[in-house]
C-alpha cells in the first residue's frame, strides 16, 4: 500500500512538472516577440528627386511619402559607392567594399579584371544576414544581389554561405530564380514573371516569409531591381511597347513600384507585423538616366562621387520607437552604419572579432539628431579603362571624404582637388579649394592614406 502511495505521489509530482512552463523556451519565446522584424529595402538607381516625401515632382509617390509620415527622413544618407554592387556590399558587410576589393559593377570576369576588382564577394567577409542568423533571426533575401554570379562567374559562393535561409534572386546571382531567368540574360519577355511584376513578387516573397515566421524575428533584403532600366512597364489597352529609356516609361515603373510598397505596408499590417518591424527605405546609388529633378537639385548622378550619385532618399518606420513625421536635416549617416545601427536595435550579437567601419547610430533613428564623428570615404575610378563614365560636369575624380561640413574630390595622384562646403552649397557649384588650402590639405592627407591602405587586386 506505501508503494502505491509513493508512486501515485511520484506520477502526480511528474505530471505536475509536465504542466509548469520550461523557463528557457518561455524567455526565448517572449524574447523572439519583442524583438523586432527588420526590413532593408533597396531600391535600384533611384535618384533622391524620385520621391515626393524629398520633394520630387516627377511622379507622385503616395504610398512612399505614407511610410515617410509613420516615420523618419533622413536627408543626409549616403551610400557605399555610387554604383550597384560596391553599394550593396557596403550594406551587407558594414565596411569599406574597396577592402572586399569591389569598386564598380560585377560583369564578366575580363570586366571585372579591367576593372581592378573581384569576381564576387568573399563569403569569409561579414555578412549582417549572418549575424542576425546567429541571433536568431529566420533570414531572407528577395531581389537583384549583383555581388557575385551570372556571366561567366560560374563559382559564386551559394547564399546560404552569406547567411541567408531563403531566397530569390534574379540573373545576377549564384542562384537565379527560374520564374525570372527563362534565358541566360537579366529579363526576357519569356520569363514566367514579367519584367513589370518582378517587385509584386519579390513583396509577395517577403510576406509570405514573414508569415510562416510569425514566431520568430524575421530579417529581410528586400532588393527590388527597380527603377533600374530597362524601364517597361505592363502594356495597357493594346498600346506599343514604351521606350524603355523614356520618361513616360520611368513615370509608369516609378507608379507601379509605389504602388508594391504599399502592398508591402498594407500585408504588414494585415498580418499584424507592421508595428514591430523596422522598415528601411533608401537606394543603392543615384540614378541614371537622369532628367527633370531626378537628382534632387545635387550634382552629379549614378557612377559620379558628387551628391547626386551617393546622395540617397532614407526612410526608417518602426511605430511606437521612431519618430513619426519627423525629417533630420543634419545628422550623416553611411550605408555601411546600418550593420550596427540595426543591430543594436535590435539586440543583435556582434562577433568581438569583427571590425567595424560604420558606426552605431542608432540614437540617431531613434530620433536625436548628432554629427557622425567619423570620416567618410569614397571610390570610384581606378584606370580609364571601366571608369568613362559618366561625361561631362557629372564626372568626378576618382576619391572623395567627407568631414563634418567639409567634401573634398581628388584622383588617385592628389590632382583635380575640389572642396566643398557641402551644408551651404550642396549642390557643389564653388570649389573653394584654393581659399581654404589647409583644410583642402588637411583632407587630402587623410583621403589619400585611406585608399593607400585598400587592398589590390588580389591581395584581399
Amino acid at each position: 500500500m506505501k508503494g502505491m502511495n509513493l508512486l501515485k505521489i511520484s506520477v502526480g509530482f511528474w505530471l505536475s512538472l509536465q504542466c509548469l512552463p520550461v523557463t528557457g523556451q518561455r524567455n526565448e519565446a517572449d524574447r523572439n516577440k519583442s524583438r523586432p522584424n527588420v526590413i532593408i529595402i533597396l531600391t535600384d538607381d533611384m535618384g533622391v528627386g524620385d520621391v515626393g516625401a524629398f520633394g520630387g515632382t516627377i511622379m507622385p509617390t503616395p504610398n512612399i511619402d505614407k511610410l515617410a509620415s509613420s516615420g523618419l527622413k533622413l536627408t543626409h544618407y549616403y551610400s557605399g559607392a555610387p554604383i550597384c554592387s560596391p553599394s550593396r556590399a557596403s550594406i551587407l558587410t558594414g565596411m569599406y567594399p574597396g577592402k572586399w576589393n569591389f569598386v564598380t559593377y560585377l560583369d564578366k570576369k575580363s570586366h571585372n579584371k579591367d576593372a581592378g576588382q573581384i569576381d564576387f564577394l568573399n563569403p569569409e567577409a561579414p555578412s549582417i544576414a549572418r549575424f542576425f542568423k546567429n541571433s536568431g533571426y529566420a533570414t531572407g533575401h528577395f531581389g537583384k544581389w549583383h555581388m557575385g554570379g551570372g556571366r561567366d562567374v560560374t563559382d559564386a559562393p551559394k547564399f546560404v554561405q552569406y547567411g541567408i535561409d531563403e531566397h530569390a534572386s534574379t540573373y545576377e546571382s549564384p542562384e537565379p530564380d527560374p520564374l525570372l531567368t527563362a534565358t541566360n540574360w537579366i529579363w526576357s519577355d519569356k520569363d514566367s514573371i514579367k519584367r513589370w511584376n518582378r517587385t509584386a513578387y519579390f513583396v509577395d516573397k517577403t510576406l509570405d516569409f514573414m508569415s510562416r515566421h510569425k514566431d520568430q524575428p524575421c530579417f529581410v533584403n528586400l532588393w527590388p531591381d527597380e527603377v533600374h532600366t530597362p524601364w517597361v512597364p505592363e502594356p495597357e489597352n493594346g498600346e506599343e511597347a514604351l521606350k524603355p529609356q523614356s520618361e513616360a516609361a520611368f513615370k509608369r515603373v516609378l507608379k507601379e513600384y509605389d504602388m508594391q510598397i504599399g502592398r508591402l505596408t498594407d500585408g504588414l499590417k494585415e498580418r499584424g507585423l507592421f508595428d514591430n518591424t523596422i522598415i528601411i527605405f533608401t537606394s543603392d546609388n543615384g540614378a541614371l538616366p537622369r532628367f527633370g529633378s531626378r537628382s534632387g537639385g545635387f550634382r552629379g548622378s549614378k557612377l559620379s562621387l558628387y551628391e547626386g550619385g551617393i546622395r540617397m532618399p532614407f526612410i526608417v518606420s518602426w511605430p511606437g520607437h521612431i519618430p513619426a513625421g519627423k525629417t533630420d536635416e543634419r545628422s550623416e549617416l553611411h550605408a555601411m552604419d546600418l550593420l550596427p545601427t540595426l543591430s543594436k536595435l535590435s539586440g543583435i550579437t556582434i562577433p568581438a572579432t569583427y571590425k567595424a567601419d560604420g558606426v552605431d547610430r542608432s540614437t540617431v533613428l531613434l530620433g536625436k539628431s548628432s554629427l557622425r564623428k567619423k570620416e567618410m570615404f569614397w571610390e570610384y575610378g581606378r584606370n580609364t579603362i571601366a571608369y568613362a563614365y559618366p561625361k561631362g560636369k557629372d564626372k568626378s575624380p576618382q576619391l572623395a571624404v567627407r568631414s563634418g561640413e567639409w567634401k573634398l574630390l581628388m584622383n588617385h595622384d592628389g590632382s583635380n582637388a575640389e572642396l566643398y562646403n557641402i551644408v551651404k552649397d550642396p549642390a557643389e557649384a564653388s570649389n573653394v579649394a584654393s581659399g581654404e588650402s589647409k583644410k583642402a590639405n588637411e583632407l587630402s592627407t587623410k583621403l589619400l592614406a585611406w585608399w593607400k591602405s585598400l587592398p589590390e587586386l588580389g591581395n584581399q
